[in-house]
């Protein structure tokens, strides 16, 4: 029953836009959408650029630039557009068009050939590809007029060239989710709790998400009327998938935990189909008439794509959307997730992540174990949740919040580690890592940001592609990797402190 939400990528289009002049004449025109056509068939054709690229006839002046701007932002399927000056442009002629872009934009600095012909190389041929400096003057007008971009320099015949194209394209893509998203609250946040609060209002500005509340009886009434064919149907499914304990088993005696959960997953999955939502939240201390605090199912919508937050965290939730959207495609997952406790043994030191029950086995490539065990919180029926080990490898941790006058996004480049030891006690999905450059400076820079506890942990896409996005949404990004020292942290915090408070003027 399990029903994906992420997206095929390839549905998505992102429009290539080359720009030249009615000066040329016809010919070079001609030999211009040509090689233009080759530009795009080498995006097209690379298997890092998950969107499909669609080229856009030649634009000559300034009314068919801003006329294909205004239908790229009004077709939903495209997502962002590329731009070359595969001659040179006038710039001017690109105002109107970039004034009214409201979509993701690369501009890509290219040409057509890779090496220069030095045997046969003449004033044709200089006339022809002048990139060189037409994307230059392409450069200008967008720092004039102060257009968020992405710059990606070299052939598209370099693997690098498109893998970055690839990595923006993820990040639109993830632009677009937001942009795109109905998020549900079940209850409210967790009492008293600082970082989980938020401007909703400005988050649908910045991002796009609807964030409303719904009450849990409503949840609740969606749960209880699963029917006990379905509920068999899921249970059935459970027992396929996962290495179920014996006693949640049909007939044994706790077999009504698990029924119980699969109507968790039923009504809590049914409620949000019929809304329409992509993203949603619960708080154990609002549970209403649920029985268990919901973990399996948690864990399974996330695993199908729906962001998630814990305890009334929506930020985390549109977080937790976004990157299972730009990961889409790619091994690993997307999760909530939340450092808990450390290994402080110097040099050594990790950082053991989990939550109560919620995070999504889409971490993790090992077949889950399904149990059942006590929660010391919320005073509600021992809940049901799968438990495994979240895959060793590169991953980064990113936290949303909302510092009064923006949002911050901070991320920490991590690498997860195989368990050093069982923990055969803990019955939850976890994962242990190491952070970058190293646990003392990583904590500290995490601390002085006033970062969030809950985080997303991606182990598909990495840093870059969350500076992009975080870049199109208009909000600020700190990252914490190899090269971070805590005095140039400090100093960053201070510097983009003043940014932020000029940049929104009087």
């Amino acid at each position: 029953m399990s029903r994906s939400i992420i997206p095929d990528l390839t549905e998505y289009e992102v429009w290539f836009l080359t720009g030249s002049q009615n000066l040329y004449g016809d010919e070079t025109l001609r030999q211009v959408a040509e090689q233009s056509a080759e530009v795009v068939a080498g995006l097209q054709n690379a298997s890092d650029v998950p969107v499909t690229v669609v080229a856009k006839p030649t634009l000559v002046d300034s009314e068919s630039i801003r006329r294909v701007m205004l239908e790229a932002n009004a077709d939903e399927k495209v997502i962002g557009v590329i731009a070359w000056m595969h001659t040179f442009s006038p710039a001017k002629m690109w105002i109107g068009g970039l004034d009214a872009l409201r979509k993701p934009l690369l501009h890509l600095h290219t040409q057509a050939n890779v090496a220069l012909p030095y045997d046969t190389i003449d004033f044709d041929f200089m006339n022809l590809n002048q990139a060189a400096h037409g994307d230059r003057e392409f450069g200008y007008i967008q720092s004039r007029l102060g257009v968020a971009r992405t710059t990606v320099v070299g052939h598209v015949s370099d693997p690098a060239v498109t893998a970055r194209v690839g990595v923006w394209a993820r990040a639109a893509a993830g632009r677009h989710a937001t942009q795109h998203l109905k998020l549900a609250r079940f209850g409210d946040n967790m009492r008293f709790v600082a970082v989980t609060e938020g401007d909703k209002t400005e988050a649908e500005l910045r991002l796009g998400v609807q964030v409303n509340t719904w009450g849990v009886t409503e949840l609740a009434d969606a749960v209880h009327a699963a029917s006990e064919s379905d509920v068999d149907a899921l249970v059935a499914e459970y027992l396929d998938l996962y290495d179920v304990a014996p006693e949640l088993h049909p007939g044994a005696e706790r077999a009504e935990s698990l029924r119980y959960g699969a109507r968790i997953e039923l009504g809590l999955r049914s409620f949000l189909e019929a809304g329409g939502f992509g993203a949603f939240t619960t708080s154990f201390e609002d549970l209403g008439e649920l029985r268990q605090l919901p973990g399996l199912a948690v864990q399974r919508l996330m695993a199908d794509g729906y962001g998630f937050g814990a305890e009334g965290d929506w930020k985390t939730a549109v977080l937790v959307r976004a990157a299972a959207v730009m990961g889409a495609g790619l091994p690993g997952g997307a999760s909530l997730m939340e450092d808990y406790t450390y290994h402080l043994e110097p040099g050594s030191e990790l950082i053991l992540g989990a939550h109560m029950l919620e995070v999504s086995p889409s971490l993790s490539s090992q077949r889950a174990r399904l149990e059942v065990h006590p929660l010391g919180i919320g005073g509600k029926d021992d809940p049901v949740r799968l438990v495994f080990d979240a895959d060793a490898g590169p991953a980064v941790v990113v936290a949303l919040s909302d510092q009064r006058d923006r949002f911050r996004l901070v991320a920490n480049v991590v690498e997860n580690v195989p368990l050093p030891q069982p923990m055969p006690n803990l019955p939850v999905g976890r994962a242990v890592w190491k952070p970058a450059p190293d646990f003392r400076t990583s904590a500290t820079a995490w601390l002085m940001a006033g970062a969030a506890h809950h985080t997303v942990m991606s182990t598909q896409v990495g840093v870059e592609v969350f500076k992009d996005f975080a870049k199109f949404s208009g909000i600020e990004l700190l990252v914490i990797d190899e090269s971070t020292t805590v005095d140039g942290f400090e100093r960053e915090l201070r510097w983009n402190a003043a940014y932020h408070r000029l940049a929104q003027g009087i």
